[in-house]
Formats: structure tokens, C-alpha cells, sequence
């Protein structure tokens, strides 16, 4: 009654799997795999606590074997109630591992540089022994599973549900192992246990083929024995055992960092404020900022309050505008966490200690096991080993800013990545900890998809070009409109008073100063000053200085569409594309109402906005002072734009902007509360109230953050 079961490695390396049927069978290297997603969405995304996955009416379990880095997943219809796969994967996890582990080490040595060519190294003899082994395995799984199913068949028609009975079938290698025993036993002339004969002759039969496979494997050396080592030196042939699943994507965002290593952000003099009433004119000048003879002030063509050139971005070499990345904290606590006691003390008592040190303190006074934060020997740690541990961390975490729901399931994802593994003979629980929670938070934040809107906008345009090069026109109009690109347009929604048009200008600076023609168009006909708000801003963008155009020709760069209140908002912005196209406009930002996630008659308008216009971005605009809050904005936001649509295939949200992010210090949980929860990537982030306060997000920058002190 299974679908699918598949062997893979950490990396990606498909190890071996069986399609039991066509559906699953002729889709096996297809991006629509339920195996494929429960990769994207469970292990890349973390977007799920449990071991259990639902997708297109299949439901996926899993388990780790931690110490060679393999994955056991099972695939079964959802309707199904199987009791006994939680058995299967155990027992198919104990009896592959007990096998193929000198294999599966030897992968995972040759396979953590490049993972496609990880059994190049083999010789062809080798690779065809493996494949072999592989066959032989297939044999002994067909045998477990049909002896599960019989056991399970049985406990139900005995009334016992499968799992809660108290005289449950013996698993196939409990099976197995009696049978071993009662062999012995009978050889010694002593009293055997009684099995009846169906147990008997499926643990007999498991056995048999066990000793047959174990046999070869060590008669033929075994692709992990020394024809293998022989075949690092010479006689690479090409060729794999299984398909590649997809990988993990690793590595942290880079950004450009000061040549000590780091990147702070500049200091503010203090002002002296004197209550004898006696200023000189140089001390009057000095705090007189509604000119540019402030100190403070910065000289931007009379818009000194607008535009601060301290946190402007910079131009790269092939001219393109960048917005400056977060600045790093100075004072970042680089130590190592492996301090010891003397070291906490030194720091004083009342100084703070990581959750890491916590963690060690706690366990220290509770378990004479962590007496010394570091395990000497070999070490296979368990659930009652990381239980501090993930206590403290799923503590610091939302200490951070954190929604509760997301600190659970990464606390449950560093777990099962850790039960199992060997520690080594100098291994640490608080390194290991650490690593893991790092490599989590990566995965979880590293965008999935290009950020490059720039890229996309003249990618845009040239598709738009190579159209209308094909477009049959019969008037004159119709070859002009079809000569003209389709502008780039990008919606903004959030909740009421996050900042989305100040943010909306901000991008509107950032797009200007990359020499695009910009139009905003004044969406939000209910708010009281939404228009005049927008009027403004255009007004004040309009005069600024854009390098590299000539001032003749900045006019007309940056214009506002507005049609007055109470009117609808999707005729608006269908009507502004429209206009945009025509006046060759290359960007259309459109500034839409702040609305409740749970007003409904408010959402399905923001959504008919969505259906009819087609955005090619919609950009959720959140406060990154929220905590719990925000899974529960940007879900029903991204929800609401699907389920209201009214169309076949509707649009939900492409990323999202965190505003205020001057406020939270290091309490940066947001960031990874809003990615976990929906997968989607952070575009920018709000600093400030001028034009040039915003930045773009490095990975190791949260990272950092959210494991400081």
C-alpha cells in the first residue's frame, strides 16, 4: 500500500528508491515529486515541526541516520491509515545502515566536495558490485514491508489497532533476531521461545538474505573496501547509482566589510545643549536644520532632511546603484562559545551569557553526564542529550524576537539532525548545537529565488521588445503601443501604519538613481492624505540629483497617478500601467490601502487589485517589531491574495520589506519568522525617514544577530 520509498544522502545523492506506482514511477525526476517538495519546503525551508509532510494527496515520513548522513523517506496516500510506518522506517533505517555504512561514510567523504561526482571515483567493477548489492536490497525490503503489512493485517482483524495492542507482532528484526536465537538455542539442546510459522518464516527469510548480502559485500571487497581505495588513483568512469535530489544551498550572503573584518555603523556627535541662553551665530547655524547650513544637514539641491549621504549606497562598476548593506553592530561577540568557567566569571556577574553557556551551566548541576561542557570518547548523542540545549536555544531565540511556532520547529529540526550523530573523540554538544542552529537559520534565509529586480525590469523589457517585433498590427496606434515595452510593475501591501508609501519612496529613490522612469500610482483612496502624502513625495523626488543625466533631462522621470478618492483601486492601477505603457514609464509602483488581515471585505478588494492588474511583484510591507504577529499578517496576506482572486491560478506574495529596523537592535527574529513561515525572500529594509534609509539584507548579518548575546 506504499507509493514511494527513497535513500538519499544530506547532499543530495539518491542511494536507492522504489516507486510502487505509475503516478510516482514516470514523475521520479520531476520537480513535481512529492519527495522534491518535502526537500524544498521541509529541509531547505524549515517550514515544518514534524516528521510528517502533506503534498497533492500524499503524505511523507522521514527519519535521519545522522552518523552517515542519510535520509529514509516514505510516500503513501493520504487517506491512508498505515500503523505501521513509523516501524518500517526504523526497521529499514537499522537494517540499510547495518549494511551499507562503510559505503554510505565513504560518499559522504568523497561527495562533501562535489557531490556529482561522488562515485566517479569508483571503478566500473565497483560501481556494477554496488549496483548489484542495491538489487539484493530490494529483495530484503519487499520482504519487510510484506511482513509489516501482514503483522499490521493481523493485529487489526485481532481487534488490536496495529500500535496499541499489547501482544503486537514482532517487527521483522525483532523477527529476525528471535529466530537467530532460537537457532542457537536449538543447537545447545535448550528451550526455544515459540514464534508461530508466518513470523518464523519471514524473519528466516529477512535473515537469509541479510547473511547472503553481508556475505558478498565482504567477499568482494564491497564498494567501500579496497577496490574503492585502489580506484581514487586511477580508472574514473563516469556513471551514478541514483538520481540527484536537490540540494541544499549553503553559504551566507556576502557584502562588502572594512578591511579589519567589520563594518559599523558611523558615529553620531553629540550635540551640547546649554540652558544659559547665550548662543554665538555659529552655535544658531549649527542647529538650524530647515536650511543646508545645518551640521547635520546634508547638501542634496535644497532637500538636506530628504537624502543623507552617510547611509547612501554606491555605485558598482558597471554603474549600477546599490543600496548599503545593514550595518553590522559594533562590539559583535566573535568569541568562541566554548569559553570555560573561569572565563564567564571573568566577565562579571552581572554580564549576560549566551544560551550556549546557559545550557552548559544547567546541565552541569542536573546530570553528572555534562559535568564538562566538552564529551571526551565516542558519543552518540540522544533526545535526553540536546534536551537542555534546545530548551535554552528555543528561550534565546524568542528572547530575539522570534515567533514561538518557528523557535518549536527549529529546535525540532536541529534535533533530528543531531540524535544519532557520534560526537567523535573530541566532539562538543554546545559546538554541535551551534552548527547546527547556524546552518538552519542559512537555509531558512538564503532566498530561493533571484532578488534581482533590476535584472528582472530589463529582462522584462526585452521580451517585451522581441514580442512586438512578432505582434501583427493593422493600424498605425497598435504598431505604436506594440513598440512600446510593458513598464515593470510592483504592488506593495501590508497592514495600516507599517510605512509603505515613505518605504515606497525609498525604492522610488533607489529605482531613480538607477536612471528608470518611475510612476507611482495612488492606490489607497480611503486613507485621509494618502494622495497629498504621495504628492509630496514626488514632489521632493523630482528635484533631487540623479547622477549620470543631465538635469533637462531628469524631468518627467518621477510622476504621480491619481484619481482623488473613494474610486476604485484596480481601475487606477489598471488605468496608470496603461498610461505608464504609453508614456514609455519603466517602473509602476503602486501604493495600495492598509488593511487587517482578517477584514475580509478589505482583503478580497486587495486581492481583485492582484487578479486584474498582474503585478509582476507583490512585496508585503511589514514592521519588524512584531514577533507571533507576524506569521499570522504575512500568511493570511499571501493567503487572501489566492483565495480571493477568483482566478485559476492566483498570485500570492513575491517577498516582502521589514520596516523599522533601526528599533530592534539585535532583536532581529522578524526576518526569520516572516521567510520560515511562507518561504519568501526579504528584498529590502526601512532604517530610517530619509530616502536613502534603506538597506539590503546579508544572511550572516541575522545570523549573527539572532546568536549574539
Amino acid at each position: 500500500m506504499l507509493d514511494h520509498f527513497t535513500i538519499f544522502t544530506r547532499n543530495g545523492l539518491v542511494m536507492w528508491s522504489k516507486s510502487f506506482t505509475p503516478a510516482l514511477t514516470n514523475q521520479s525526476n520531476s520537480s513535481s515529486h512529492p519527495v522534491n517538495a518535502l526537500i524544498k519546503q521541509a529541509f531547505l525551508e524549515q517550514r515544518t515541526s514534524e516528521a510528517k509532510f502533506d503534498k497533492d494527496g500524499y503524505t511523507l515520513r522521514w527519519t535521519f541516520a545522522n552518523e552517515i548522513e542519510l535520509v529514509f523517506v516514505v510516500v503513501y496516500q493520504r487517506i491512508l491509515q498505515l500503523s505501521y510506518i513509523d516501524e518500517l522506517l526504523e526497521t529499514v533505517k537499522n537494517l540499510f545502515t547495518e549494511l551499507f555504512t562503510p559505503i554510505a561514510k565513504l560518499l559522504k567523504e568523497t561527495s562533501s566536495t562535489s557531490p556529482s561526482k561522488s562515485l566517479s571515483s569508483f571503478t566500473l567493477t565497483a560501481r556494477n558490485e554496488f549496483q548489484a548489492a542495491l538489487k539484493e536490497w530490494e529483495t530484503i525490503f519487499i520482504q519487510t514491508l510484506r511482513s509489516l503489512e501482514r503483522a499490521a493485517a493481523q493485529n487489526k482483524r485481532k481487534g488490536l489497532g496495529g500500535v496499541l495492542g499489547e501482544k503486537r507482532q514482532p517487527s521483522a528484526v525483532q523477527a529476525a533476531a528471535a529466530a537467530s536465537e532460537a537457532e542457537k538455542r536449538a543447537s545447545s539442546g535448550q528451550d526455544s521461545p515459540t514464534l508461530n510459522k508466518a513470523d518464523t518464516k519471514d524473519s528466516n527469510d529477512i535473515a537469509k538474505s541479510m547473511e547472503a548480502l553481508k556475505n558478498r559485500l565482504k567477499a568482494e571487497g564491497g564498494p567501500g573496501g579496497r577496490k574503492v581505495s585502489r580506484a581514487k588513483k586511477g580508472n574514473n568512469a563516469s556513471g551514478s547509482a541514483g538520481n540527484s535530489a536537490p540540494g541544499t544551498p549553503g553559504g551566507h550572503g556576502s557584502g562588502t566589510e572594512s578591511p579589519g573584518g567589520k563594518k559599523g555603523k558611523p558615529a553620531k556627535e553629540m550635540r551640547k545643549w546649554d540652558g544659559s541662553g547665550n548662543f554665538s551665530a555659529g552655535d544658531v547655524s549649527s542647529l538650524d536644520f530647515s536650511g543646508s547650513g545645518g551640521k547635520d544637514a546634508v547638501e542634496s539641491n535644497g532637500l538636506d532632511s530628504w537624502v543623507d549621504k552617510r547611509s547612501m549606497g554606491q555605485k558598482r562598476a558597471d554603474g549600477v546603484y546599490e543600496v548599503a548593506d545593514v550595518f553590522e553592530e559594533e562590539g559583535e561577540d566573535d568569541e568562541d562559545d566554548e569559553d570555560d568557567e573561569g572565563t564567564q566569571k571573568a566577565r562579571g556577574k552581572g554580564s549576560s551569557s549566551s544560551f550556549l553557556s546557559r545550557f552548559s551551566t544547567a546541565s552541569a548541576s542536573g546530570s553528572s553526564l555534562f559535568s564538562l561542557s566538552r564529551l571526551t570518547g565516542s558519543k552518540v548523542l540522544t533526545k535526553e542529550d540536546l534536551t537542555p540545549a534546545l530548551s535554552a536555544m528555543q528561550s534565546h531565540l524568542q528572547s530575539k524576537n522570534v515567533a514561538t511556532d518557528v523557535a518549536i520547529r527549529l529546535c525540532d529540526s536541529v534535533e533530528r539532525n543531531l540524535v544519532g550523530k557520534n560526537l567523535g573523540s573530541f566532539g562538543s554538544i554546545k559546538a554541535e548545537v551551534k552548527k547546527a542552529l547556524e546552518e538552519a537559520i542559512t537555509r531558512i534565509l538564503t532566498p530561493k529565488s533571484s532578488t534581482d529586480i533590476l535584472l528582472e525590469i530589463a529582462t522584462k523589457r526585452q521580451r517585451s521588445a522581441a514580442a512586438a517585433s512578432l505582434a501583427l498590427a493593422t493600424s498605425a496606434r497598435e504598431k505604436e503601443l506594440a513598440s512600446k515595452p510593458d513598464p515593470y510593475s510592483i504592488c506593495f501591501v501590508g497592514v495600516n501604519g507599517v510605512g509603505k508609501s515613505t518605504n515606497l519612496a525609498k525604492v522610488c529613490f533607489w529605482l531613480l538613481q538607477n536612471q528608470k522612469r518611475v510612476l507611482i500610482a495612488a492606490c489607497d483612496t480611503f486613507r485621509s492624505g494618502a494622495v497629498e502624502q504621495l504628492r509630496v513625495h514626488v514632489r521632493n523626488l523630482g528635484q533631487l540629483r540623479v547622477e549620470g543625466v543631465a538635469v533637462e533631462d531628469q524631468k518627467g522621470m518621477i510622476e504621480l497617478y491619481e484619481r482623488g478618492y473613494g474610486k476604485d483601486a484596480a481601475g487606477i492601477a489598471k488605468d496608470a500601467i496603461a498610461y505608464a505603457k504609453n508614456e514609455g514609464f519603466d517602473v509602476v509602483l503602486i501604493d495600495t490601502a492598509g488593511r487587517m488581515q482578517d477584514n475580509e471585505p478589505l482583503m478580497r478588494a486587495l486581492a481583485k487589485l492582484v487578479a486584474v492588474n498582474r503585478p509582476d511583484k507583490i512585496i508585503f510591507v511589514g514592521e519588524a517589531l512584531v514577533g507571533n504577529e507576524a506569521v499570522d499578517q504575512i500568511t493570511k496576506f499571501d493567503g487572501a491574495m489566492k483565495d480571493f482572486s477568483g482566478v485559476s491560478n492566483p498570485r500570492g506574495l513575491d517577498g516582502s520589506l521589514l520596516t523599522k529596523w533601526d528599533t530592534v537592535d539585535d532583536k532581529v527574529g522578524t526576518a526569520l519568522t516572516t521567510t520560515s513561515s511562507t518561504g519568501l525572500p526579504i528584498y529590502f529594509l526601512g532604517t530610517g525617514q530619509t530616502y536613502t534609509d534603506l538597506r539590503q539584507l546579508r544572511v550572516h548579518h541575522v545570523v549573527n544577530a539572532l546568536l549574539r548575546d
